[in-house]
């Protein structure tokens, strides 16, 4: 009789465990094992790297080939020459200039859009991307309109250093505000407010619990915005005036360079813009890097 019912346990069993064929389902397929890359993955990758080929990889191979047409001997002579150098010098100043402006008046007007509530708010906030937005040539007009020889609030700035730190902080403002802004938004109050309850003043709390979380999206914010601001043409083409070796930027001087048929020298310098630009973002990226390593052993 255990026999018996043991048999019929087992025929149960048996009957109870469904048949996916049987049951006309398709069998489940195997899986591909993880870490095989899909079919369509190279086809994707190939198309990424021709197309970046075609927009970057080769028109920067072309200008570093025309750059050293009269070999490295000529490439060097094109670049120390007294104008270029100047303006090259103009150029980083007043780009370093705008970044450490960007990044002071950024990161408050950040502040301010977060964590304060005013009439118009919205508006403000839309306007930060205008620069964005707006052809930089009508930023210069409109700039030089404003502080022009015929400007209706009597300030002069044409011509000047001073015209083209106010064109280019214009050009890059948006790149510190809307780096430090999302960082705000998720900070922690309730670090800042254990803070204040155990007596420590506005800027103590500011120096030593905001700024350290705030810190690598101002450096991030501030190299954007100098990048931007080293080969920027538009906005100081009418206000800056072009004054070799005073208003003349770089960008200026490879226009001139290519008027005057000089395709060599404009070359050169062009391609000291690209390595300035590069390393900055090398070096965002090395920074971006290691805030994230430090996130990630907090």
């Amino acid at each position: 009789m255990t026999a018996t019912l043991s048999a019929g346990l087992a025929g149960g069993t048996q009957r109870s465990t469904p048949d996916p064929q049987a049951a006309g389902e398709a069998p489940e397929r195997p899986r591909a094992p993880a870490g095989r890359p899909s079919r369509g993955r190279p086809y994707a990758t190939g198309l990424v790297t021709l197309w970046l080929s075609l927009v970057v990889l080769l028109p920067l191979a072309a200008l570093t080939v025309t750059s050293t047409e009269h070999g490295w001997g000529g490439f060097w002579d094109a670049l120390s020459a007294p104008s270029a150098l100047a303006a090259l010098r103009v150029t980083v100043l007043v780009a370093a200039v705008v970044a450490v402006l960007n990044a002071v008046m950024g990161t408050l007007l950040a502040w301010v859009l977060v964590r304060d509530d005013f009439p118009g708010k919205a508006v403000v906030n839309a306007l930060i991307d205008l620069p964005f937005a707006l052809p930089t040539i009508v930023a210069s007009i409109v700039l030089l309109s404003l502080y022009g020889p015929d400007s209706p609030i009597h300030v002069q700035l044409n011509a000047t250093r001073y015209g083209l730190v106010v064109a280019l902080a214009f050009v890059t403002l948006p790149f510190v505000v809307r780096s430090v802004q999302p960082v705000l938004i998720e900070a922690d109050k309730e670090v800042e407010e254990a803070a204040a309850s155990l007596g420590a003043g506005g800027l103590t709390i500011f120096r030593r619990v905001i700024l350290p979380t705030l810190g690598p999206a101002i450096i991030s914010g501030t190299g954007l915005a100098f990048a931007r601001a080293i080969g920027e043409f538009g906005s100081v083409v009418l206000i800056g005036g072009n004054i070799p070796r005073h208003t003349q930027v770089a960008s200026q001087y490879i226009q001139q360079q290519i008027e005057i048929d000089q395709p060599v020298n404009a070359a050169a310098v062009s391609v000291a813009l690209l390595a300035m630009a590069f390393l900055t973002l090398f070096v965002l990226r090395l920074v971006s890097a290691r805030s994230l390593r430090r996130e990630a052993a907090s």
